[in-house]
């Protein structure tokens, strides 16, 4: 995990190539036939502004599968109107009067929603300047979710569903977790986790989309990542739990960068796990597990 996926390189090159053929096809449109036009492309050059020239004012824009919104708390925000500001330059904006904020709301009183965002440029702006977690304060979380997502169980969208998660111990892991949000955030906006989009199956993004968000939280000893889904298998629903393993595996494999068989398991650590949220709520009473 020395370098970013190979698709989100291509995004960013894409951005520059397709400015760049922009400006050409304008600065050609006066040429005559035979005619060979000069082309400053260095004045095109400094004409481009991708996130890496300005964080916030940009010209290229990729858009994304799906919109998503940042979300915080940490002990610094109960009972405040507005946290210890985790991102320094997006404003806060309020929690949307839903029905599903509103059965969550005493939860919710507490977690902040930061800023929303719909295209590559605008993820690379904001993560450039969010406090990564490995300097977060303990017992704080970001949750990045679809738009329209509320971070909670009785969201419509996550109350038939549950989570995959590994818990980390932080020591050990303090220099890799920043890595390891990262990748997991990139794999959630670039929709790599759930192979069932591109199988010309899907029809609409928020509907057909087994994920919902992804969660980093620090803890005293231990760090944990969670990608929660809008559906969890039950009985002989081999179809979804296939798809839900898949998930999993993806997450394991290709974002954490740990081999299959690996075991991980151990002093405040865990494996790579699935637990359905109505299981989590029996705090371990006949919770059936799946595990990669």
């Amino acid at each position: 995990m020395t370098a970013l996926p190979a698709s989100f390189q291509h995004a960013n090159k894409a951005a520059i190539a397709a400015a760049l053929a922009e400006n050409t096809e304008s600065i050609g449109a006066d040429v005559e036939p035979g005619e060979i036009q000069e082309v400053d492309m260095q004045a095109q050059a400094d004409d481009i502004r991708t996130v890496f020239s300005h964080p916030t004012s940009f010209n290229v824009k990729h858009p994304l599968y799906s919109p998503w919104t940042l979300w915080f708390d940490s002990p610094a925000t109960k009972g405040r109107n507005l946290p210890q500001t985790p991102v320094s330059s997006f404003p806060q904006t309020p929690v949307p009067q839903t029905p599903s904020a509103a059965a969550a709301q005493g939860w919710m009183e507490d977690i902040k929603r930061v800023v929303s965002f719909d295209s590559v440029e605008e993820f690379w702006g904001l993560y450039n300047h969010i406090v990564p977690p490995s300097q977060l304060p303990q017992k704080a979380n970001y949750y990045l979710f679809k738009e329209g997502i509320i971070p909670a169980w009785e969201d419509e969208a996550n109350k038939n569903g549950g989570k995959w998660s590994i818990q980390l111990p932080k020591e050990k892991n303090r220099s890799q977790v920043d890595k390891m949000w990262l990748y997991t955030m990139l794999a959630a906006i670039g929709e790599t986790f759930d192979p069932h989009l591109t199988s010309g199956e899907a029809s609409e993004p928020n509907s057909q989309s087994l994920i919902t968000g992804v969660i980093v939280s620090t803890r005293p000893q231990f760090y944990r990542l969670s990608i929660w889904t809008r559906l969890a298998p039950s009985g002989d629903e081999d179809k979804l739990r296939e798809r839900i393993e898949t998930v999993g595996r993806h997450f394991k494999i290709n974002v954490l960068g740990y081999p299959e068989t690996q075991k991980l398991a151990g002093p405040l650590a865990t494996e790579v796990e699935f637990l359905s949220h109505k299981d989590s709520e029996k705090k371990g009473k006949a919770a059936k597990k799946l595990v990669i």
